[in-house]
Parts: C-alpha cells; sequence; structure tokens
C-alpha cells in the first residue's frame, strides 16, 4: 500500500512537471491556447524590410499588446513586405497611425510599434497603414560604421 501511493504521487508531480513545460513552450511560441479571431479586425502595413519579424509577433502600443502578426508576404507589384495585423476590437487607430518594427531589448525579439496620430477619423478593417518604418538591420548599421571608419582616416590624409 505504501508503495503503491508513492507512485501515485510520483505520476501526479510527472503529470504536472510535463504540463508545466507545455505551457512555458506554448506561451514561448505565442500559442496559448484560447487566442481566436472571434474579436479581432485585420489591417494591413508595407514595409522596406522587415529584419527578423515573424509570424505570431506581437503589435503594441505604449507597451500594451493590441494585436499579432499573422501574415508576411512579398506585394509583387511594389516589392515591399507586407505584413498583416489582427487588431483586437476593443482598440482604434487614427487614419494616420504609424508603424516601425522595433526590438524588445537588445537582441530580443521584433514586434510592431505604433504610435496615434491626430487624425479623427479611424482606419476601418482592411485599411492599410500608410506610415511606416522598416527594422533596423544590425549588419547594415555596422557596415555603415565601417565605411565611414574607413573613409575618415583617407578624407584627412588628403586635406594635408
Amino acid at each position: 500500500m505504501k508503495r503503491a501511493t508513492i507512485d501515485l504521487w510520483v505520476g501526479i508531480f510527472a503529470a504536472l512537471g510535463c504540463a508545466a513545460v507545455l505551457f512555458l513552450a506554448l506561451k514561448t511560441a505565442n500559442l496559448t491556447v484560447g487566442s481566436g479571431s472571434n474579436g479581432t479586425y485585420s489591417l494591413y502595413a508595407e514595409f522596406d524590410n522587415i529584419g527578423g519579424l515573424k509570424v505570431k509577433a506581437p503589435v503594441k502600443m505604449a507597451g500594451v499588446v493590441v494585436g499579432r502578426v499573422t501574415d508576411i508576404r512579398l506585394d509583387n507589384k511594389s516589392f515591399r513586405a507586407r505584413a498583416t495585423l489582427e487588431m483586437d476590437k476593443q482598440y482604434q487607430f487614427s487614419r494616420d497611425v504609424s508603424a516601425e518594427i522595433l526590438t524588445s531589448g537588445l537582441l530580443g525579439e521584433q514586434y510592431i510599434g505604433l504610435l496615434q496620430g491626430g487624425d479623427p477619423d479611424n482606419l476601418a478593417a482592411g485599411d492599410t497603414i500608410k506610415l511606416t518604418s522598416s527594422a533596423l538591420v544590425l549588419e547594415q548599421l555596422i557596415g555603415k560604421f565601417m565605411l565611414n571608419a574607413a573613409e575618415k582616416p583617407a578624407a584627412s590624409a588628403d586635406s594635408h
């Protein structure tokens, strides 16, 4: 009897541990249960460069998650990345809202940050956000810095 009780408690503890690991995995991947699309509407935003933005990335305003990226495609006409944003219906945004791709932390995940404009009219479902800023790509910044550093000694040598 004593052995059966111990086995039961070990089994319960193992099951709880597996459930906790599964919950953390889903939370990390932004796949939590109950993230339905019944109270949402779609907006679109086009960017020259999306960097490392991924589907299911958050859309935030003032640090609050107001939506998620549900699709990213290349527009064959403009050759820009077109992101589909699934926004919570309780949040409405003006027609001149701006969107930019930001990074949480130094090397964290990328997300879309919104900045509310002053237009009294709001975007409707299916509208496109016109004011966008692309992601800062670390490799491009380093390349520009190295190019500028290489040009400065050459320019100072020419002036002497």
